[in-house]
């Protein structure tokens, strides 16, 4: 499975709005250019896991956050992947789903 460099760009700009960074403050601490974190972001520039790991740490959040695109940390971490499985789901599936998740959380 080859990495979605787009994904994971973006994942790291959400990470850094996050952390109300800009690109320029962030740029200055990792030391590199302005126009290598904006290629990064867009997915237009595959990252190093050296680098990878460093913007984790600096953002405050880890490499599988980023690689996977959940925080198995937080409450709501599964909000997003959900809501965007439904998305395309049929009604008579989504109605199958729904009974399911009742299922689950009111036993």
């Amino acid at each position: 499975m080859a990495l979605d460099y787009k994904l994971i760009g973006s994942r790291l700009r959400q990470a850094r709005l996050d952390n109300n960074h800009t690109q320029e403050s962030l740029s200055e601490i990792l030391d590199v250019s302005i126009a290598f974190l904006s290629r990064v972001e867009r997915g237009s520039l595959d990252i190093s896991l050296k680098r990878l790991s460093q913007m984790c740490e600096i953002l405050g959040v880890t490499e599988g956050d980023i690689l996977n695109g959940a925080s198995t940390t937080s409450r709501n971490y599964l909000n997003s992947d959900l809501s965007n499985l439904l998305k395309n789901c049929p009604p008579d599936k989504m109605k199958l789903v729904y009974k399911l998740a009742k299922a689950v959380v009111e036993d």
